[in-house]
């Protein structure tokens, strides 16, 4: 359980303990606003023909030009028992494979597609194609 969760859960308790007079409303949307800040967990986003895998991990919570929001995730590249992190390339979409030792991918900000990258899956480097 993440340290937001935990610190969220324990408010509430707290809050609870306390015999506070906030209606259960209230209190189940101060339990919902905890857990809507854990992290996502890791989930697959593609599997090569060799078997290479890619996975979001990390993420980040973010809203377009309306303020509607949107989570972005980072990847990470999983084969023969080693992870290798694909740095800063956060995305809204998942990456297509290009062969076995590359992947591509939109990098998003602000809940946008922007530039394409293009991932060696032996190293984790993007590199900008258009």
């Amino acid at each position: 359980m993440s340290r937001t969760v935990q610190a969220g859960l324990l408010g509430l308790i707290g809050v609870l303990g306390c015999g506070g007079d906030r209606p259960a409303a209230q209190l189940a949307r101060i339990a919902a606003d905890s857990t809507a800040t854990a992290r996502p967990a890791d989930s697959l986003a593609l599997r090569t023909s060799s078997g290479t895998e890619v996975w979001f991990t990390a993420s980040r919570r973010d809203t377009d030009t309306a303020g509607s929001p949107c989570v972005e995730r980072v990847m990470e590249i999983r084969s023969e028992g080693r992870k290798v992190a694909i740095p800063l390339l956060y995305t809204g979409s998942p990456p297509r494979a290009v062969n076995d030792s590359t992947i591509e991918a939109a990098i998003w900000l602000h809940c946008r597609p922007g530039n394409v990258y293009r991932v060696n899956l032996r190293t984790g480097q993007p590199l900008r194609v258009r």
